[in-house]
């Protein structure tokens, strides 16, 4: 799996129930054919990245079919997550 871009959004919290900030992120990754999450219509990985005071954090992800925004049933392996942690950290607002 290769992140090739990204949207990146700060969510707003107007309870003030969530501690800390959020954001959302669509990236664009590049899957090889020999891949059980392949698809031609292309694939990509919602995450809800959360910034404490604790620290940085994925809460919540979740592979999206490009073409039909079916979501696909699907979990990150360990180093895929560190890569997602990592380019997410890097590329808050």
């Amino acid at each position: 799996m290769e992140i090739t871009g990204h949207i990146v959004e700060k969510l707003n919290d107007p309870t003030g129930i969530i501690v800390g900030d959020r954001y959302e992120f669509f990236l664009n990754i590049e899957v090889p054919e020999d891949d059980e999450l392949y698809s031609e219509n292309g694939v990509l990985l919602k995450v809800i990245y959360a910034v404490e005071d604790q620290g940085s954090r994925i809460a919540l992800y979740q592979f999206i079919e490009r073409a039909t925004n079916e979501v696909l049933d699907f979990a990150l392996e360990d180093e895929e997550e560190e890569l997602v942690n990592e380019y997410c950290k890097q590329h808050i607002e």
